[in-house]
């Protein structure tokens, strides 16, 4: 149900960064929601066209999505982890990184042919 998604202007990295990002992220990204890491699912698109503060310098779009409520204290603690780790992995400085939080209602998210509500 936690999903992670990483979008970014930066060219493709090579196969074994990306898996080292992915598989980062989601160990992190259930530690943080304290969920089962078997629910994790993370994306990664590099090459995205996209602009921040007016310039094309590499950035990134983070889109972090759980069912249940993430508290201001979780999110900020996510953010400073994560835009370390994509700041590290893929060489994007943390201040042009933007993450979303969402926080879905479980009959809201689909999978195995049913909801989580």
């Amino acid at each position: 149900m936690p999903l992670i998604k990483v979008q970014s202007s930066i060219s493709q990295p090579e196969s074994a960064a990306v898996a080292s990002l992915l598989t980062g992220l989601s160990a992190k990204l259930a530690e943080h929601l304290g969920k089962p890491e078997s629910y994790v699912m993370t994306a990664f698109e590099a090459d995205v066209p996209m602009t921040f503060a007016g310039t094309f310098d590499p950035v990134c779009y983070v889109e972090i999505k759980s069912v249940g409520n993430m508290s201001s204290s979780q999110t900020k603690t996510m953010s400073q982890d994560f835009c370390h780790q994509i700041s590290e992995k893929l060489g994007v400085q943390a201040n042009r990184i933007y993450i979303e939080f969402a926080d879905a209602k479980g009959y809201m998210w689909g999978w195995n042919e049913s909801t989580f509500g």
